[in-house]
């Protein structure tokens, strides 16, 4: 790979993920301050990022694997989604302002998979060159966290702007993506089946009783994960905290530094203890925040940010790591899809659904809510996925081999 190819990749990637970071971190919190919705219309609203995960496989199934070049339907989404930021940051309430973010995660979430497709099409070995690429992205979303805490704009209520900053970043990506290494089209021959679009031939994994056990747990444990998405920002708002998007982004880097030790642990700990360690980083983290305050307690607030390193890297990192080794040759593609529709797809959706609720069943006088019960119930429910997890899961696969482990460094993964 040339400089100038890297250098293109590795600013794709940051402001692949520099847009992200950009509103989503703090969309619960603009919400229920500027646009005064209820905690079910915030669930409503995350909810969006499920509803594009699903709708993501069509795009990329039946046209960016068939008909046009990957760069080019990079930058038409991007300048799409560029337009619909700019409109949700000036819609007056929420019925006006759901329609524009929904139709933004549609279009979003395919690019996800898009800049991987166009950053492996140009290199010789992706096991070694994909994690310098990729972390750039980690890096776009922390620099975002980051800018809106120095900007003050959660204290001021100036949210409004980041929808305004990332619809900025967002049409730069979209005039830059025409100008990134051609990706064209791989030549199938026939159209394309569901099962192909949908992952749906590797659903023969299920067949594994320990993976099925696995599967079913990744599904479960997404459900507290949407509390962690959709409510830690206002959360840390109502405690006092200053800067809480900044401060959040060390949870990016935590995830960094635990993504560089995974080859380490796996080969340690092996599959099974490293998810049951990760789901137990979410009972902790959530117990965390249910008795973390502002003041003396203000420690426990740092730490079940920080967590986000083990929480993420040890239970999805590791789980895309086990899936890899089980999945064939011919389905290890469709095997990455299909619990990637099952988890952001599903999970999310349920938890999405779920914690809006939980969180209006939990408000207090105003604006405020009763954190304490609200995250005991997300701890409560990883508590009993780890308990089925450890009772049920068997690892009685063959070790690991060294080629697996080295893609722990290389893999690509939804951020948050």
């Amino acid at each position: 790979m040339t400089p100038a190819i890297r250098f293109k990749l590795s600013l794709m990637m940051f402001l692949e993920f520099f847009i992200w970071g950009a509103w989503f971190v703090t969309l619960g919190t603009y919400l229920l301050q500027n646009l005064h919705t209820t905690g079910t219309q915030v669930g409503s609203a995350f909810l969006t990022q499920s509803v594009g995960a699903i709708v993501a496989p069509f795009i990329i199934g039946l046209i960016a694997d068939r008909y046009f070049s990957a760069q080019k339907i990079l930058g038409v989404l991007h300048l799409t989604g560029a337009v619909l930021l700019w409109l949700a940051s000036r819609a007056g309430d929420f019925s006006a302002f759901y329609p524009y973010v929904l139709m933004y995660m549609i279009v979003y979430m395919p690019t996800l998979a898009l800049v991987n497709s166009i950053s492996f099409r140009q290199m010789q070995n992706p096991q070694k060159e994909f994690a310098n690429i990729r972390v750039l992205g980690t890096l776009g979303w922390i620099i975002a966290g980051i800018t809106i805490g120095w900007l003050n704009w959660e204290q001021r209520g100036n949210l409004g702007l980041t929808f305004q900053m990332a619809a900025g970043a967002s049409a730069l990506l979209g005039v830059f993506s025409f100008t990134l290494p051609p990706t064209p089209p791989i030549k199938k021959a026939g159209p394309a089946t569901m099962g192909e679009i949908m992952g749906l031939e590797a659903i023969g994994l299920l067949k594994n009783r320990s993976y099925l056990i696995f599967f079913l747990s990744s599904v479960a444990i997404c459900i507290p994960l949407s509390f962690y998405y959709g409510f830690t920002n206002p959360f840390l708002n109502e405690t006092g905290m200053k800067s809480a998007a900044g401060v959040q982004s060390l949870g990016q880097v935590s995830e960094v530094l635990f993504m560089l030790l995974i080859p380490v642990f796996f080969v340690r700990l092996g599959v099974k203890k490293m998810l049951a360690i990760g789901m137990l980083a979410w009972v902790v983290r959530y117990i965390f925040f249910a008795y973390g305050n502002g003041d003396s307690a203000y420690w426990m607030l740092i730490a079940g940010i920080v967590l986000h390193g083990i929480c993420y890297d040890f239970f999805f990192v590791t789980g895309q790591i086990y899936t890899d080794n089980l999945a064939g040759e011919q389905s290890k593609s469709a095997a990455q899809g299909f619990i990637t529709l099952a988890t952001y797809g599903v999970g999310m959706l349920i938890g999405s659904l779920l914690s809006g609720q939980i969180v209006d069943a939990h408000k207090t006088t105003g604006d405020l809510h009763d954190w304490h019960t609200i995250w005991l119930i997300p701890a409560g429910i990883a508590a009993v996925v780890l308990a089925v997890f450890v009772l049920l899961f068997k690892d009685q696969n063959a070790p690991v081999p060294a080629e697996v482990i080295d893609y722990a460094e290389a893999n690509a993964r939804l951020e948050v």
